[in-house]
């Protein structure tokens, strides 16, 4: 499953291609609360047919009851980009179902280039970091590349908008907590790559959209080039696959770096780290283990459920309270008995 950003770029570049009128609405900028972030796209077709959101879903029935032919509205205008704001009182907050105080306001672009989102849907596909600038006055885009993230930007004249590159996950080991964590990885957006040397493994294993690498996890995260939106996580429970890929990994810039095992077994591989590899405390900090939130899981899924929400913490840049830690809270636990 690709990203949000990525199907909504896709569907309005393949609706521009069939001939169909399109609008593409981009969250510019909220105050107090707001359901979707600056940046967040949708796209909605002459017809009334809506990919992404801007909203928890009353904005985009207004934009599709004035812009769409479902509703006989006023269709779409043949006009440089416009700025719409939603939620300026009390009372139209409650209308469109924003949060109390929530003000938010969009860039509406009609029948966006099709050529530009082309280059910019090939550009993303090729794994590049980039800012789609627009021009409110003329509807111009210009596309460029960019090595680090910059924030999202909008003056009321300009939009910057940063896009790409998807996130991805490499997991090491093909067991059963691959599966699951590979299948909430995808619905959540990332690209996902397993990798296992040992055939008996790799063989059985089997989730649509994940690309399956046979060789040595070392080897493997080396060519995997992680990157600020890469994460990798050793699910083997062999510390001869383990323990080497995450030395690699370490030497990345990857946002999430994590292993499976007991408290005790995340000591030892600590110690193994330090006195055979050279690894210190200070380097070791990345290192997330035991994974996963205390959520009090015992299967296969809830473990799953609980690394990745560890993993979407990281990447949106929450610190997670000491009170869901695992180690911390099983060690709370035993003080209690």
């Amino acid at each position: 499953m690709e990203s949000i950003d990525l199907l909504v770029l896709r569907s309005a570049h393949d609706w521009l291609l069939a001939g169909e009128r399109v609008l593409l609405a981009t969250v510019a900028r909220t105050w107090g609360s707001s359901p979707r972030p600056v940046g967040s796209m949708m796209a909605l077709r002459g017809d009334g047919r809506v990919v992404g959101s801007v909203s928890g879903g009353c904005i985009e029935d207004d934009l599709i009851h004035r812009y769409t032919t479902a509703y006989r509205g006023e269709g779409m205008p043949s006009s440089p980009p416009q700025v719409e704001r939603y939620g300026v009182s009390a009372d139209e907050a409650h209308r469109f179902g924003l949060p109390c105080g929530g003000t938010l306001e969009l860039i509406l672009e009609f029948d966006p280039s099709l050529a530009s989102l082309g280059q910019l849907l090939q550009l993303l596909e090729d794994g590049n970091l980039v800012r789609r600038e627009l021009n409110l006055q003329s509807g111009q885009v210009q596309l460029t590349t960019s090595v680090a993230p910059e924030p999202f930007q909008f003056d009321g004249k300009m939009m910057g908008n940063p896009l790409g590159p998807g996130y991805r996950l490499l997991l090491i080991g093909a067991g059963v907590l691959a599966e699951y964590l590979a299948t909430m990885a995808l619905f959540n957006g990332f690209k996902v790559a397993v990798c296992d040397p040992r055939p008996e493994y790799m063989d059985g294993w089997d989730v649509a959209g994940v690309e399956k690498i046979v060789g040595m996890p070392d080897d493997v995260v080396r060519a995997f080039t992680p990157d600020l939106r890469s994460c990798i996580v050793g699910l083997s429970h062999d510390p001869k696959l383990d323990d080497l890929a995450l030395l690699e990994a370490l030497r990345s810039p990857a946002f999430y770096i994590g292993v499976i095992g007991s408290r005790r077994n995340n000591q030892l591989r600590r110690e193994r780290l330090i006195e055979h590899f050279g690894e210190t405390e200070a380097s070791l900090q990345r290192l997330h283990g035991p994974i996963g939130i205390y959520i009090g899981s015992k299967t296969p899924a809830e473990i799953a459920v609980s690394v990745m929400a560890e993993i979407l913490a990281a990447k949106n840049g929450i610190t997670l309270p000491s009170a869901v830690d695992v180690s911390a809270a099983k060690r709370a636990l035993e003080a209690q008995d």
